[in-house]
């Protein structure tokens, strides 16, 4: 009686049991909702927290807008829209959005400490053969220290 002076649990009322087809229906509608606005990068794997963009000074103001953005972990491992691709996958995904953007551009993020500079230079070489007009390798301004 001390632990429980109010004695609110033999006031409550016991859940009526003609509603349990509501659980279902939630669940229902949850899976419904993530199905129809739900991201396709929930379950995907992602970019993970080891991924570090290079570092340049000057890099903010060397900024363009792209239409296009692929993600390149190591050599043989593209993130594009769909999920992740080879780079054979990447020369036919390149070739279909050249088709379908009018002066299309592509802003390339590669990891800086797996991807050589011969993996950028092939992924540049194929995006000009398949129609882009501009490839962007993207950098981040260093982080200034505070004195």
């Amino acid at each position: 009686m001390i632990t429980r002076p109010l004695d609110l649990a033999a006031k409550l009322q016991p859940a009526p049991r003609t509603l349990d087809f509501l659980f279902f229906v939630n669940g229902g509608l949850i899976v419904l909702f993530f199905m129809l606005f739900g991201s396709r990068f929930v379950l995907a794997p992602g970019l993970g927290v080891d991924f570090v963009m290079p570092e340049m000074p000057g890099a903010n103001a060397g900024a363009a807008r792209t239409t296009h953005v692929i993600s390149v972990i190591r050599p043989g491992l593209i993130f594009v829209d769909q999920g992740a691709i080879n780079f054979e996958q990447l020369r036919e995904w390149l070739k279909v959005q050249a088709g379908q953007t009018r002066e299309p551009s592509l802003l390339v993020r590669a990891n800086s400490g797996n991807v050589p500079v011969t993996v950028l230079t092939d992924i540049s070489s194929a995006a000009f053969q398949a129609g882009f007009t501009r490839v962007v390798v993207g950098a981040q301004e260093p982080l200034a220290l505070a004195p």
